[in-house]
């Protein structure tokens, strides 16, 4: 993968094989947003399958069946790709619908419905050794050769889904929104628990203790990474490269610290508190 096989859309750059302008256009424009949808929203290598289960465990009161019997992307359909677009489309309502748009690609129906939108958000150091990673096994996205350079890249948001600090910043300004929780990797790694207590709540959902302690015991890292279905290693060749690495990887907080170099790290600073100056919101790594 190159940087020739990406295209940009309203200056967001987008995996030729993923997702085609017109499907863009459609779903920013077009994409009829139901008040019972529930999308799962995350900017890339955020925990955005770690919420698709937690919320397909949710949605069938901890019973693990259906998450075990049928593929993430099938669950939660990612409507930023074709193949998921097609898939949300025919879905039976209620939906669960997965994407990585920044909000000013998200479907413009949503503003005026009840749909309800859980936004997870990731230290933006993890997220960047989480994408190098990722990116050696994901034949639609560029394999960057050292980190040093995926850095730069990353950090000028030329990168797939843009810049990370736009796609937080924007999504953070809905977060006042009766219909809008924010979240991040690190509380749901923290407190699981009380994490999927708080999800429930918003979503009008009560579990009782069993319920809830099924959730947390079958989103556990382990019991994903030995699900077929959530592993993704059930995903095409053409797709991703399952021998050169696993998808699930580790799922822990604080990678970065073996991988960013001091100088490395403080320039990320540098760089993230100039983004996010007048960002009122305190997060688990400032």
């Amino acid at each position: 993968m190159t940087s020739e096989d990406y295209f940009t859309y309203k200056g967001i750059l987008f995996p030729k094989q993923e997702i085609k302008e017109e499907a863009l256009r459609y779903v920013e424009n077009e994409f009829q947003v139901r008040d019972d949808d529930v999308f799962n929203i995350t900017y890339p290598k955020s925990g955005t399958n770690w919420m698709s289960e937690i919320l397909g465990l949710i949605r069938n009161d901890g019973d693990p069946s259906w998450v075990r019997n049928v593929p993430v992307f099938e669950r939660s359909p990612w409507i930023d790709t074709d193949q998921g677009l097609e898939t949300a489309l025919k879905n039976p309502p209620p939906r669960l619908i997965s994407c990585h748009f920044p909000f000013q690609l998200f479907p413009k129906s949503f503003l005026s419905s009840k749909a309800k939108v859980i936004y997870t958000l990731r230290n933006p150091k993890d997220v960047l050794v989480s994408h190098y990673h990722f990116s050696k096994i994901f034949k639609l996205w560029k394999n960057f050769g050292t980190l040093e350079e995926l850095l730069k890249e990353f950090l000028s948001g030329n990168v797939p889904s843009g810049s990370w600090f736009d796609h937080v910043k924007g999504w953070l300004q809905m977060k006042d929104r009766d219909n809008v929780f924010v979240m991040t990797y690190e509380e749901l790694q923290q407190d699981l628990r009380g994490s999927v207590k708080r999800i429930c709540h918003f979503l009008g959902k009560e579990l009782n203790d069993q319920q809830i302690d099924s959730v947390v015991e079958n989103a556990s890292f382990q019991k994903m990474k030995d699900n077929k279905m959530s592993n993704l290693t059930i995903v095409k060749e053409a797709y991703i490269d399952h021998k050169k690495g696993k998808f699930m990887r580790k799922g822990i907080s604080g990678d970065w610290k073996n991988h960013l170099t001091v100088a490395q790290s403080e320039l990320f600073d540098r760089v993230y508190q100039e983004n996010m100056r007048g960002v009122i919101m305190t997060f688990p790594w400032d």
